[in-house]
């Protein structure tokens, strides 16, 4: 009888469903697997503001870990969180269709807004940077609150405010059912790099378990991840820089947008480009060069010397 492959994930609703998404996966083609529940810091402290605890890393590294101390088969991430730059050892096995990469305003339970067009100042709640700086772009005036935890904390520390509103990834509050019916989807606020994608990665020594695992690796997806990662990459930025990236497939095109943001919102570089598929693998870092050339780089340069 095959041994059972060692799945670690981290212990939120939404890191056990996508983990059980996974495990599923696998089983359709005969591979059976269980769960090993692993804690990381970023589950630990609440209250740090994320970019403020040296955040690349900061919920993968217990999983790494695991992984390369050979407690743990496989490791299962939201794509987002993982630095661009995974630790030496661990190579990507595959990564999963990704269905919504969008943000989500979720207001105050107590309102029923259809779009976010106010004229008055109000508080909207988020972790961050991006979101933060995307939306005050949008809406100068507005005052911006942190806000930890899982989705079902964040989800609850709304309903206990007083702000009017909170913004989170689609695709956390939909593959768990908790995306609330007065949601309202930002498709101006340009993404995370990777945001909705979910990677699964293994030792680089375990060529069995890679060959075995690889068949879930989702072509399209993989390949407009890629190019938003090599865009981060290019801008040499993590959670502490405010960057956007969406890269999506659009007939036999790649449709890519990009943009760089300093924490206020005030200043912003952007870039949009359409480029068919077979000339789309190096788009993200030519993007990002380019980015540089036409202010992005002064922009990094003020945002150091701040």
């Amino acid at each position: 009888m095959a041994k059972k492959l060692r799945i670690g994930t981290r212990e939120s609703q939404l890191a056990i469903w996508q983990a059980n998404l996974v495990k599923s996966l696998l089983h359709k083609l005969g591979i059976e697997s269980e769960l090993v529940y692993i804690k990381s810091e970023g589950d630990v402290d609440l209250v740090t503001p994320l970019y403020e605890m040296g955040v690349q890393g900061i919920f993968t590294r217990s999983l790494d870990q695991a992984l390369l101390n050979n407690r743990i088969d496989l490791a299962v991430h939201s794509m987002k969180d993982v630095p661009v730059k995974m630790a030496e050892g661990i190579v990507e096995v595959a990564v999963l269709e990704r269905h919504n990469p969008f943000d989500l305003l979720v207001p105050h339970p107590s309102l029923n807004i259809v779009e976010p067009d106010h004229h008055q100042p109000v508080t909207i709640a988020s972790s961050s940077l991006r979101r933060k700086a995307q939306w005050l772009k949008r809406f100068p005036d507005d005052h911006m609150e942190d806000i930890r935890g899982n989705v079902n904390t964040r989800l609850k520390k709304l309903e206990n405010s007083k702000w009017w509103g909170a913004i989170f990834a689609a695709a956390g509050l939909e593959r768990i059912g908790l995306r609330p019916s007065n949601a309202i989807e930002l498709h101006w606020m340009i993404p995370a790099p990777a945001q909705g994608a979910i990677l699964v990665v293994c030792r680089e020594k375990n060529r069995n378990i890679f060959d075995q695992c690889r068949p879930i690796h989702h072509e399209a997806t993989g390949a407009c991840v890629k190019i938003e990662r090599d865009f981060l990459a290019g801008l040499l930025g993590g959670c502490s820089t405010p960057i956007g990236a969406l890269a999506e497939l659009v007939g036999d095109e790649i449709y890519f947008r990009g943009n760089l943001l300093d924490h206020t919102g005030e200043n912003m570089v952007s870039i949009e480009k359409r480029i068919t598929i077979d000339l789309a693998a190096p788009l993200g870092t030519a993007a990002a060069h380019e980015l540089l050339r036409n202010g992005g780089k002064e922009l990094l340069e003020n945002k150091l010397h701040a």
